[in-house]
């Protein structure tokens, strides 16, 4: 997964503790000192690493410090976007948002005052009080999305940032941690959660995710470890995402629902819930794509099957057309009844 040689530093990052350890954990890497994290000339905003694009995730890192913190309102798979204590991921999914705003490759940054991080947190979840009413996010309790910008299994092991945020979250009653991944890390296995973090393990039919779930977890494994991270004391939820249509793509999500049903036990299956996310494409990460992975072009940019909307950043996002999608959703909220009568579906767009 890494394999980290150079590291890109912020001076006040590097003499945090946090900073410490991540500079302790590779002794070797050359270290690069950098005025800002988000400004790295190598890494960022350079079309020329479209070439290096999977070598810079896995021999690259980013050291800085969060200067904003903000938690937003979400109100969809979370109450709350909590303030990110990492940005960007060493794997390298074909149509991961991400590269879109901060510039092609786009490494792991790790942001070392993860003690101020989780202080503005611990703050925040008490100003809010007790949730007085259910909605899709939790029926009781708060939830912070702690992953919006990475994903929390690889960003541990990196840092210790992830054990921090499971302990805190573990002594807020009345709030819940969330982040998505596509990593199997069992290292998180150990944090004892005691049930105040969820972890939506993403999934995809195999055939599919061969093409565009580059340098992640093959499926099955991420399918064998669903009872164990319920078992150690983890809320597991599925992100059932992206949805590509393709020919045949539904029988192949037949197969996936069935494949989940024999990978998990009655006590997984009692808790387990979903969220539908059907694909959202960008035209410039799009023509960055053809220039280290073509293959995948052929399953997400599909003209004919397509619309544009402008997203709210500026750029030029597609989305399966209106009318279509409605049918397409439709079509897989009945094979999830079908084939997992078990799995509640939190929402579907």
């Amino acid at each position: 997964m890494l394999d980290v040689t150079r590291i890109y530093y912020e001076a006040e990052a590097a003499e945090l503790p946090r900073g410490r350890q991540v500079l302790e954990r590779w002794p070797g890497a050359t270290r690069v000192e950098v005025a800002s994290h988000w400004n790295v000339p190598e890494l960022h905003g350079d079309e020329a690493n479209v070439d290096r694009w999977v070598r810079i995730k896995r021999e690259a890192l980013v050291l800085g410090v969060k200067k904003s913190l903000a938690a937003r309102p979400n109100g969809r798979s979370a109450d709350f976007i909590a303030p990110s204590t990492a940005n960007g991921c060493a794997m390298a999914c074909a149509y991961c948002y991400v590269p879109r705003r901060k510039g092609y490759s786009n490494p792991v940054t790790v942001f070392a005052n993860i003690e101020q991080i989780t202080g503005y947190l611990e703050r925040h979840v008490r100003r809010q009080g007790v949730k007085a009413e259910p909605n899709q996010c939790d029926p009781a309790s708060w939830v912070y999305d702690i992953g919006e910008n990475s994903d929390c299994s690889v960003d541990a092991e990196v840092s210790d940032n992830v054990d921090d945020l499971v302990a805190l979250f573990r002594g807020l009653p009345t709030a819940k941690a969330s982040f998505a991944t596509k990593h199997v890390n069992r290292r998180l296995l150990q944090l004892d959660p005691q049930g105040r973090t969820r972890v939506r393990f993403s999934l995809m039919p195999e055939r599919v995710a061969k093409v565009l779930d580059v340098r992640t977890s093959p499926v099955r494994e991420r399918l064998a470890a669903l009872d164990d991270f319920v078992a150690a004391g983890y809320e597991v939820h599925l992100n059932l995402s992206p949805v590509v249509v393709h020919e045949g793509w539904l029988p192949l999500w037949a197969e996936l629902l069935d494949s989940l049903g024999a990978a998990t036990g009655e006590a997984t299956k009692r808790q387990l819930q979903a969220e539908v996310i059907f694909l959202t494409h960008n035209e410039r990460l799009h023509e960055v794509n053809l220039g280290w992975h073509p293959r995948a072009e052929d399953l997400l940019w599909r003209p004919a099957m397509q619309e544009a909307k402008r997203s709210e950043g500026g750029g030029t996002n597609v989305r399966y057309r209106a009318g279509d999608k409605g049918r397409y959703v439709r079509e897989l909220l009945d094979l999830i009844a079908e084939r997992a009568p078990y799995l509640h579906v939190r929402y579907a767009f």
